[in-house]
């Protein structure tokens, strides 16, 4: 579990860095960060649970909005057939936007949930 939590600590120190040129780096960069933050103090052997759950339900509140809103996930499914969300840096159409936002986090509640169950087998 330390590789891991390492590995995903810089990974969102990098994804919050990437935020700079976003249209909201305001909201971005806390987020990538807080989920930066856990990950540290657990690969220092520190979980924090209600760290945890706190930051798996705002992340599965936003994501839920982005999966549901006009321009989210399910309209990019659906209206646009899947496009590749990958294809270029620069994301000028909004389902595009909103659908990596949704999957950045997906990835956050993942690995928040990965520490979460680790650290109550850790107490038992």
């Amino acid at each position: 579990m330390k590789i891991f939590n390492i590995v995903w600590c810089i990974l969102f120190i990098i994804f919050a860095g990437l935020q700079y040129n976003d249209p909201d780096p305001y909201v971005w960069v806390p987020i990538y960060l807080f989920g930066a933050g856990c990950c540290f103090l657990a690969a220092r052997g520190r979980f924090h649970r209600k760290a945890y759950i706190f930051g798996i339900f705002i992340y599965l509140v936003y994501a839920a909005y982005l999966f549901f809103d006009k321009n989210g996930v399910i309209d990019w499914a659906t209206e646009h057939h899947g496009e590749n969300i990958a294809e270029t840096m620069k994301a000028a159409k909004p389902w595009i936007e909103e659908t990596r936002e949704f999957f950045g986090l997906f990835i956050l509640i993942i690995v928040l949930l990965a520490n979460y169950f680790y650290a109550g087998k850790k107490k038992v």
